[in-house]
């Protein structure tokens, strides 16, 4: 168990400096961010001496040991945009997005959970074959496209919710089922899964020749033993949902960090993309470790193959 556990933080952290280096090169090789920041009449070497205040006309290598070196200690340096450090930025946009993202999360429980426990148990039957379909279209439909067409239809034709902007409840409506939906939809495929295996089992059998009646069998005995996998798919795809919020936000103009991280590319601002890149892949990956550690613990075939 040791070694496994040891393999598999090895592994975890090789991941992350591999990501550290890919987004600092990938960083490095979108642009010149001097460009944008100096006024069209700036000479040449008020650009130069720019670069050099930014410490751009470092090697490329003591750049990234620079980088590197703060990052471990929390210290990931100044926004080129704002002036500001970067995990005040961080911080100020993250409660935004963690509200976001825990109102998807909360809608896709409460609408995938029973639609699919409900397919499971009226499985071949009409509303089976809703659930299947409503699954097929939530994994289908781009976030983007989905997100349009609320806004289009609730805005722009009823006119009942604002169009984008962070304020009221009504602002949060269509970013949260926009995020939200493409997790119900995997919600409700693996709830129908689990519930139909559990359902097929013996002492299920057993109570229901027993007399138990058939909601004390679906909500208390088969969806208790279905739960387990339905709860590790919602703590990871909650830490996906928190790092997928990028695309929702900037359709939404919603003030978390994925709206952070489109402006900070749009503007070349290094110390930003890097800074939010790397937090988002720890949280996957540390997650991810975490996860295969109780597996190993919980099953113990896992760790020896």
């Amino acid at each position: 168990m040791k070694r496994y556990i040891f393999n598999r933080i090895v592994q975890a952290l090789f991941c992350v400096v591999l990501i550290t280096v890919i987004v600092f090169a990938l960083t490095r090789i979108s642009g010149d961010p001097v460009l944008l920041m100096v006024p069209p009449e700036a000479t040449h070497e008020d650009i130069e001496k720019m670069r050099e205040v930014l410490g751009l006309k470092e090697p490329i290598y003591v750049q990234y040991w620079k980088f590197i070196s703060r990052a471990v200690q929390g210290d990931f340096g100044k926004s080129l945009r704002w002036g500001i450090p970067c995990l005040d930025l961080f911080v100020e946009r993250f409660p935004n997005t963690l509200l976001l993202g825990s109102a998807a999360m909360l809608f896709a429980v409460i609408i995938g959970v029973p639609v699919g426990i409900i397919s499971s148990v009226m499985i071949g039957r009409w509303f089976d074959n809703f659930g299947k379909i409503f699954a097929l279209l939530g994994q289908a439909l781009p976030v983007f496209w989905l997100g349009i067409m609320l806004m289009i239809v609730f805005a722009v034709w009823l006119g009942l919710l604002p169009t984008s902007g962070m304020g009221t409840w009504k602002h949060l409506l269509m970013p949260t089922v926009t995020l939200g939906w493409y997790f119900t939809a995997s919600l409700t495929r693996l709830t129908r899964s689990a519930m139909l295996d559990v359902l097929d089992t013996e002492f299920i059998k057993m109570a229901r020749i027993m007399g138990v009646p058939g909601y004390m069998v679906v909500w208390k005995q088969a969806l208790k033993n279905a739960f387990i996998p339905i709860l590790t798919l919602g703590a990871v795809n909650f830490i996906i949902l928190l790092n997928g919020t990028v695309i929702t936000e900037t359709v939404f103009n919603w003030p978390g960090v994925g709206r952070l991280v489109v402006d900070a590319i749009f503007t070349r601002d290094f110390p930003v993309v890097q800074m939010c890149v790397l937090i988002a892949s720890c949280l996957f990956i540390f997650t991810n470790l975490f996860v295969d550690i109780l597996y190993a613990y919980l099953d113990p075939r896992i760790r020896y193959q």
